[in-house]
């Protein structure tokens, strides 16, 4: 599988029983959706998967238009309820989502400060 963002191989690796794929370049994390379900509420776990530097996720947050690494879907950009300072990219045919690195981490891990960071802008 490509990268969405940054077009280079993505690397499987195993995590409490999912299958996560991180990209080998900008580490951005491909979740198939009941994957993400079954890993969001582990803050330790996601320490551990989500390898990438914030900052080079901020960056390639920046690249909008991309279609999903499974079927190929123009992806839509999704903020997240709880903390909408996260933006993700979602397949609008369900067959997964999409974070820049750091955003996995940030969206496990929440804390009083979340509420005060401002929205996403789209």
């Amino acid at each position: 599988m490509k990268c969405p963002k940054c077009s280079a191989e993505m690397e499987a690796a195993i995590y409490a029983g999912k299958e996560i794929d991180r990209c080998t370049s900008c580490k951005g994390l491909w979740f198939n959706t009941d994957e993400l379900t079954a890993l969001v509420n582990d803050d330790w776990l996601a320490e551990y998967i989500d390898l990438g530097s914030p900052r080079v996720g901020r960056k390639t947050n920046e690249i909008q238009d991309i279609d999903c690494p499974e079927c190929g879907a123009t992806m839509a950009t999704i903020v997240d309820e709880k903390q909408p300072h996260i933006e993700y990219e979602q397949c609008p045919k369900d067959c997964g989502m999409f974070f820049d690195a750091g955003e996995f981490k940030d969206l496990a891990t929440k804390n009083f400060w979340d509420n005060l960071k401002p929205p996403a802008k789209i």
